[in-house]
Formats: structure tokens, C-alpha cells, sequence
């Protein structure tokens, strides 16, 4: 079993800056590509951004491509995004995710392939 835990959420300023970091225990994550979703109230999950085993491929949503990077430690068995020039509707809770099929690509954007979640952290970006 995985376990992921989320961290560096809380309210920020438009234009602003924060680092959400997830830390896995349990087992290595090491060979398994990870993800980061989010969801806003209402709304539908959405895919931010993911990141292949070794870190030399990642995949981003369209609305935060330029302004968020993905990366990871494998040293540290964890993931990090680090997100810039925050808008409001950047607000939403984000899940830290990890597919279990060692040396995946990485590229789904629908979840469905992530099997261990986080319980999320809170990003709420003021206008």
C-alpha cells in the first residue's frame, strides 16, 4: 500500500505563488508515474499536470500549462507543483495521485488509471 499526503496548500493573492509538496510512505514511488488533479466545488475533476518515473517526461491541463512545473525526488519519494501566477479559478482542492504500473508513461489526464489518492489540500487564490 501507498500512502500520499499533500502539503503547501492555503490562500493566496492573484499572481501569486505556492509549492504543493506530496510525500509517499508505505512503499517506494519511485517507478511509478504521479499526478496531481484538482477539484473545485461543483466541478468535475481536472487534470493538472503528471510526471513519468524518472522525471524527464511531464504532461500538463491546458489552463496551467507555462504557469505550474511539476517535479519529484525519487530520492525523497516525493512530488511537488510548484504554481505560479495563480488566478481565482485556480481554487480547488488538489489530489496528489500515483499509478502503481511501474515505468507507466504518465499520460492519463482522465485518473482513471491512478490507483492511491491523497486526501487533498485546500488552494485558494483571492482576487
Amino acid at each position: 500500500q501507498v500512502q500520499l499526503v499533500e502539503s503547501g496548500g492555503g490562500l493566496v493573492q492573484a499572481g501569486g505563488s505556492l509549492r504543493l509538496s506530496c510525500a509517499a510512505s508505505g512503499r517506494t514511488v519511485s517507478s511509478y508515474p504521479m499526478g496531481w488533479f484538482r477539484q473545485a466545488p461543483g466541478k468535475d475533476r481536472e487534470f493538472v499536470a503528471a510526471i513519468n518515473w524518472s522525471g524527464g517526461r511531464t504532461y500538463y491541463g491546458d489552463s496551467v500549462k507555462g504557469r505550474f512545473t511539476i517535479s519529484r525526488d525519487n530520492a525523497k519519494n516525493t512530488v511537488y507543483l510548484q504554481m505560479n501566477s495563480l488566478k481565482p479559478e485556480d481554487t480547488a482542492v488538489y489530489y496528489c495521485a500515483a499509478d502503481s504500473r511501474p515505468y507507466a508513461s504518465g499520460r492519463d489526464y482522465t485518473g482513471n488509471e491512478y490507483d492511491y489518492w491523497g486526501q487533498g489540500t485546500q488552494v485558494t487564490v483571492a482576487s
